[in-house]
């Protein structure tokens, strides 16, 4: 898999995707602060099998994605 950037108003979502991109798209969305890898490449292998395109991408602020570190931690 080759992790591509999406640049979107000075924010980079780092994602990738499996199967062919004219199926049936599945946009996999792990929790708060959590990385794409969450969902395994078997995962997605086997949902793309079934002839899904499968996407995950990376939260803001994890992996590869855009982090704003030079704003406070959010206080839930």
């Amino acid at each position: 898999m080759i992790m591509k950037i999406l640049k979107v108003n000075d924010v980079d979502l780092a994602y990738d995707s499996f199967g062919n991109e004219n199926d049936e798209a599945i946009i996999l969305i792990a929790g708060l602060g959590t990385q794409m890898i969450r969902w395994t490449d078997s995962f997605c292998r086997i949902l793309a099998a079934r002839g899904f395109r499968v996407i995950r991408f990376d939260n803001r602020d994890v992996g590869c994605s855009t982090h704003f570190s030079h704003y406070p931690t959010l206080d839930f």
